[in-house]
């Protein structure tokens, strides 16, 4: 018997549609709810439409079935956009909320349906927590993809066919970056921008290749713990990245940024934060609560900042488009857990930054030196406002807008971009990241710290740690800030990237500014965001 129930319902002016309640003869009851997800006006990512097939006894598998769009998709000679898609379940009315494994994992796995619209692949990694949804050939536009289907193996992760399960479909927007050569450090010889890497004694940036260039170096300084300019000195040799001292990285794993990796378009946005924050448990929302005394300490608008939770229920946000401050870096850590993401190396940064291309010192991430402060805002802030000065293109140097809500904090994501505007005018990366400079600080892995240079870049399994006193923690042991049994509570050997919309200062906003890149920083500041990534495969 199929039973079908619609509702529907409000939020920020936009329609969400609630989804059916199918209700199987096999007794596993799966309440589909769809919502949008990582909204972005920019992009407009949609997932909805969730619905959930009648259940395989004999394989215990399911296919969650959906609909998917979003604008300003590519795919060009160079890289791609995709969306890291993955399946939240509860099998107790909503209390707790598990990671859901698919069923098998390669390039449109058996059983997968890549649906009808866009042409497109479904790319699972070997763990099986979520995939990558990308265009299946060159092109450019939106991209819209009726009855995508993914196939659940709920019999992996402990179900019966008699249990009633609820669903939850999320959607994260994502940059694919290639894997290939690049430069660190922006030095033309003689001068270079704050504790950048460079090769040798001399100030000249290094070429990173599958393991680092021998006899690179930075400037002591930058927070760093030991980085020498002695001749026969590399990266300080303490059993982290360069056991060795002779400047090549040891630690094969470290994500030097050489291999394909994605990583997000977007800094997490207060949706996607709101979305990850109202899956938790109660204890474990007192330990990620940003508007708590530990961090913005209101339930009203702090630099810009809507988050709100009243310390029960669900969190709500009243601006879901807007880069999320007040991110700790173990706020930061728990999200790429429970998104099956992980952090980014200041390596893969500059990387996703600067491309392939010959460095130019003191470029912002657009790749020039030029940078233009955004100072007011045109239109309600709805996620379709914008920035009106000619040429603006950086929300930096602790302004106070003018129009929209005015105030001094971070902008929504994606702000700077339109249909027709070039690198530099869109704020972009070389590849279509958004945002690296300004807005708000990148949270990164550092080079700078031996529990950085320790990092494997493994990735998280969708869990948060369920320890008596530290419920709500990210648990990959080489992920910095990790403590046994504890998961990850501190942040040694992390670092901040980029600049933020209170930099007054142009030195930390460079591509390759290091004066920050090992600050050790447990606080959650409201100039400090961040986004996450994922090895590629």
């Amino acid at each position: 018997m199929l039973v079908i129930k619609k509702n529907y319902y409000k939020m920020f002016s936009r329609f969400i549609k609630i989804n059916n309640n199918l209700i199987f003869p096999l007794c596993i009851i799966i309440i589909s709810t769809t919502f949008l997800a990582a909204i972005s006006f920019a992009n407009n990512l949609t997932v909805e439409n969730v619905s959930v097939e009648e259940p395989d006894s004999s394989s215990e598998t399911t296919v969650v079935q959906f609909d998917i769009s979003w604008d300003n998709s590519w795919k060009n000679a160079v890289n791609n956009d995709a969306v890291w898609v993955f399946v939240k379940y509860s099998d107790d009315s909503g209390l707790t909320w598990n990671h859901a494994t698919l069923s098998s994992y390669g390039s449109n796995p058996s059983g997968f349906d890549t649906g009808t619209g866009t042409n497109i692949d479904i790319l699972v990694p070997a763990d099986k927590k979520g995939c990558f949804i990308e265009r299946a050939f060159l092109g450019a536009g939106e991209a819209s993809v009726e009855n995508v289907g993914l196939v659940w193996d709920w019999g992996a992760d402990g179900l019966t066919a008699d249990d009633s399960v609820r669903v939850k479909v999320f959607g994260i927007e994502m940059v694919f970056i290639p894997e290939g050569a690049f430069y660190i450090g922006d030095g033309d010889g003689s001068t270079e921008s704050s504790y950048a890497f460079h090769y040798g004694t001399g100030n000249s940036p290094v070429y990173v290749t599958a393991s680092l260039a021998s006899n690179i170096r930075v400037d002591a300084g930058g927070n760093d713990d030991g980085q020498l300019t002695t001749a026969g000195i590399g990266l300080d040799g303490d059993g982290g990245i360069d056991i060795d001292n002779n400047g090549v990285v040891d630690n094969i794993d470290f994500p030097t940024g050489y291999s394909s990796f994605y990583i997000m378009k977007y800094e997490i946005t207060e949706d996607q934060w709101v979305d990850f924050f109202n899956t938790l448990t109660t204890t474990e929302k007192a330990r990620r609560d940003l508007t708590g005394a530990a961090g913005k300490n209101s339930d009203s608008t702090v630099n810009r900042n809507t988050v709100a939770w009243t310390g029960t229920g669900s969190a709500s946000t009243q601006r879901p488009d807007r880069a999320c401050g007040y991110l700790s870096w173990m706020d930061l850590c728990a999200y790429a857990d429970w998104a099956a993401l992980r952090p980014v190396s200041e390596l893969e940064y500059e990387k996703a930054a600067r491309g392939g291309n010959s460095p130019v010192l003191n470029e912002f991430a657009w790749g020039n030196t030029a940078v233009s402060e955004a100072t007011s805002i045109s239109g309600a802030e709805d996620g379709s406002e914008t920035v009106p000065g000619e040429g603006e293109n950086c929300c930096y140097n602790n302004n106070n807008f003018s129009g929209g809500d005015s105030g001094t904090g971070p902008l929504r994501a994606g702000i700077f971009a339109t249909d027709s505007s070039s690198r530099a005018a869109a704020g972009s990366g070389y590849y279509g990241v958004m945002e690296l400079t300004g807005n708000l600080n990148e949270r990164c892995v550092t080079v700078g710290d031996a529990a950085g240079r320790a990092f494997l870049g493994s990735h998280g399994d969708g869990a948060l740690s369920a320890a008596s006193g530290f419920e709500g923690n990210a648990t990959n042991e080489d992920w910095p800030g990790y403590a046994s049994g504890q998961g990850v509570t501190g942040s040694g050997g992390s670092g901040i990237k980029g600049g933020s919309w209170a930099a007054a200062s142009l030195n930390n906003m460079h591509v390759s500014g290091r004066a920050e890149a090992s600050l050790s920083d447990d606080t959650r500041s409201s100039s400090n965001g961040g986004r996450c990534g994922r090895t590629g495969f």
